[in-house]
């Protein structure tokens, strides 16, 4: 019996929740293959399958107060299909295993399920299995099968690189800040938290233009730049002022007397992809990303040599923070 050789773990940015996934992989040893990337990816003819697994819970990632639950549904598949964007995968289906409460009526199962399945059908992932479960909240895991031709990792960024960023940030945190001051969001904001489009197609296209590094930024800017940076072996160097900003995101920081960029930044949960591309990747490459893609593509740093994260704004260093699931809740 022949079985795929095992692969080194990936080496993550700093975090709480970072930390425990090295633990893990030192404690599961050889037991484990090449924990830490976006998906697991194993040979398969001649290209490579792509698998990841996400799960949402409710008042960690979600509350019922702000979205229905076929919202919850929707962004639960969305961001499970946001790490197959950020390898360069064509999703080929879901599963989901979907955790209700007991008072959970069968049109709520249905909700749920109806959200989910409207993600992936979006990006021709149909639901192809699942579980059914309960406890004392809402939880929904979902897990996406696809294939990509070349996969993209978050290894590959290489000095002398420029640092691409799809669509604009902030969106997301703008509709949270809102909700948490006790007012309804505005309507495109409310939407990027609870409608997220994973960026399927920008994915792919940046992989065939030379994409070398990818991740999708769920956990802020900062953060998930950080993970290119220890996975290839490099320094990221970030320009927040040439950060796109969501329109929405700008009132809510200048309420908090935040630095517009900044604030985007640190945001998260925005699935927009963050990408390596070659020196020669210039701005009419961008243009034609857009054309073809729908969406912007802005050169937000470069690639240098060292390691970790390094922002300025206005001229000035900054420390970008992000997300930690084991002591932030929404």
């Amino acid at each position: 019996m022949s079985t795929s050789p095992v692969r080194p773990a990936v080496q993550l940015g700093s975090g709480r929740e970072f930390d425990r996934i090295r633990a893990i992989a030192r404690a599961l040893g050889a037991r484990a293959s090449g924990l830490g990337d976006d998906c697991a990816l194993l040979p398969a003819g001649s290209g490579t399958l792509a698998l990841s697994t996400d799960v949402s819970v409710e008042n960690v990632h979600f509350r019922l107060d702000w979205l229905d639950l076929e919202e919850v549904g929707w962004r639960a598949g969305a961001a499970a299909l946001s790490d197959l964007a950020a390898e360069a995968a064509r999703p080929e289906g879901m599963l989901v295993a979907l955790v209700a409460p007991p008072a959970a009526s069968e049109a709520d199962l249905t909700a749920v399920m109806s959200g989910a399945a409207s993600a992936g059908a979006a990006v021709g992932a149909p639901v192809i299995g699942g579980d059914l479960s309960t406890g004392p909240v809402w939880s929904i895991m979902v897990t996406v099968v696809g294939r990509a031709v070349t996969p993209v990792t978050r290894a590959g960024a290489r000095v002398g690189d420029g640092l691409w960023l799809t669509g604009a940030l902030g969106g997301a945190r703008a509709a949270l800040e809102a909700w948490r001051r006790g007012v309804t969001p505005a309507v495109s904001a409310r939407a990027a938290f609870a409608h997220p489009e994973p960026r399927i197609a920008a994915g792919q296209w940046l992989a065939v233009h030379g994409a070398r590094a990818m991740i999708d930024v769920s956990d802020g800017l900062g953060g998930d730049a950080g993970h290119i940076a220890a996975a290839s072996g490099v320094a990221l160097r970030l320009a927040l002022d040439r950060v796109p900003v969501a329109s929405d995101a700008v009132a809510e920081a200048r309420r908090l007397d935040l630095p517009v960029q900044h604030f985007a930044a640190e945001g998260g949960e925005d699935y927009e992809l963050l990408a390596s591309l070659p020196e020669e990747f210039a701005s009419s490459d961008a243009m034609e990303f857009q054309r073809d893609c729908g969406i912007a593509l802005t050169r937000v740093g470069e690639v240098e040599q060292g390691s970790g994260v390094h922002a300025t704004l206005g001229g000035h260093a900054v420390v970008l923070a992000g997300f930690n699931h084991f002591a932030q809740s929404h």
